[in-house]
């Protein structure tokens, strides 16, 4: 029987209703907070919200308007600071490439908060200060590399901040110290269980156990081929650098759904079309209220990621509801001559099959008026042969596999290991060529 360990056992395990009232008394402090700052100034006002009184109960959050990606860029750079600018000790912000970029401040204790909360989900997945962290993951204004660095060393664990890619480096650094935990995206796993094989490396060597993966969307599929390819626990980590970052919610040991710490964020589930909430246990959007922030408040955040709720306790005996998988992204959702699809279906495929190798890329074009679905797919080293008609039935098997469950028939492309493109952060496996204005 697995003894579960929890990093603040009162609050992990506290009943419910004593959760909701923790609830409501911090999403007051929430409210009055935000109304420091210039947008909830205006925005709750208008909404008849204009003090934390008006917040009675916790349905009054539907009360509060939501917000969106794009009011934060309208906001950049500081509509939504609720403190004074020299208590701000740090910013994380989104890369920007698609416009004005979403910036995120800290104060000290916010800066502690949010630590509390990776240690307390590192902690869940049965590690402790026994063990070596090494970090593979960017640093920088990213929030997986500090969010999770500090993480480790409040749970007391060695952390090694490796930063992503260079492998070989990687590799040294697990044999020199013994490294038994990671955290790193799981396409870039892959990407190393892969190098393994080209560089040579034993797993006997090494002394991983476990891996801690997010970032990015990834199916069951995926998680369990890594866990079998390097022998490994994986656990699935979520969080958005909108809510701090990682540390939002994550797997305990029973890797069934990710807890979302509710003592420091509300979650909701609604219809990304109407904004109505679903029913419990159904999928729809994912919306949060940030709890446990000061300098930067985020009431009712769309996130545009697609999950829900399990309705049934976790055997771990932690209160906090669970999240399911995120699938995919409302704003990832591909539209194929009237088809919706999203990425996340074809990865379950390909990740299922033992004849795909660890990576591929979906590419879509225009061809006349119809758009025209592309799959390309690696094959492991030892199926890749110059035998043209053994590769063109193992692309019909892959294209009949993938098309069952998408509706749409793809074209296949099955190229050699190594050939595609690896990313060491966050792997972009879509690439729309359509013209923009169609």
């Amino acid at each position: 029987m697995t003894a579960y360990q929890y990093w603040n056992p009162g609050v992990e395990t506290m009943n419910r209703s004593e959760l909701k009232a923790l609830q409501l008394e911090k999403l007051k402090w929430a409210v009055k907070n935000a109304l420091r700052t210039p947008f909830y100034a205006k925005r709750l006002k208008e909404a008849g919200v204009d003090s934390p009184d008006v917040i009675k109960t916790l349905d009054d959050l539907r009360r509060i308007p939501f917000t969106a990606k794009h009011d934060l860029r309208n906001g950049f750079p500081y509509g939504f600071l609720s403190v004074p600018k020299d208590e701000i000790i740090r910013l994380h912000a989104s890369s920007g490439t698609t416009g004005t970029p979403t910036t995120i401040y800290f104060n000290r204790e916010d800066i502690a908060r949010w630590t509390a909360f990776v240690a307390r989900s590192i902690y869940a997945t049965g590690c402790n200060k026994t063990d070596v962290f090494q970090n593979m993951i960017t640093y920088g204004l990213f929030t997986g590399g500090l969010g999770f660095h500090a993480g480790g060393e409040e749970v007391g664990m060695l952390v090694i901040p490796s930063g992503a890619g260079n492998t070989a480096r990687q590799f040294r650094l697990m044999r020199d110290f013994g490294t038994t935990v990671v955290h790193a995206t799981p396409s870039f796993l892959l990407h190393v269980e892969s190098k393994m094989r080209e560089e040579g490396v034993k797993r006997e060597s090494l002394k991983l156990r476990k891996a801690f993966a997010g970032a990015e969307p990834y199916s069951e599929d995926t998680r369990k081929r890594i866990e079998a390819l390097l022998a490994i626990d994986v656990y699935n980590s979520y969080g958005l650098s909108e809510m701090n970052g990682p540390g939002v919610a994550f797997e305990c040991q029973c890797k069934n759904g990710l807890h979302l710490w509710e003592d420091g964020y509300i979650g909701e589930i609604i219809n990304p079309d109407t904004l109505d909430p679903v029913k419990e246990g159904e999928t729809g959007e994912l919306v949060l209220t940030c709890l446990c922030r000061e300098a930067t408040p985020l009431l009712r955040y769309r996130t545009r990621d697609l999950s829900g709720f399990y309705t049934e306790p976790c055997a771990c005996g932690r209160t906090h509801r669970r999240l399911r998988r995120i699938t995919g992204r409302t704003d990832d959702m591909l539209i194929i001559n009237g088809v919706n699809l999203f990425p996340s279906q074809i990865e379950e495929v390909v990740m299922s099959m033992k004849e795909a190798g660890n990576n591929y890329l979906i590419v879509v074009e225009k061809e006349g008026v119809l758009d025209r679905l592309t799959v390309r797919i690696e094959v492991s080293p030892a199926l890749f042969t110059d035998d043209a008609r053994l590769l063109n039935a193992l692309k019909e098997k892959i294209r009949k596999t993938l098309q069952a469950p998408i509706t749409i028939n793809p074209r296949v492309e099955l190229h050699e290991y190594g050939s595609l493109p690896v990313s060491e952060g966050k792997t972009k496996r879509v690439q729309d060529n359509r013209p923009k204005d169609i």
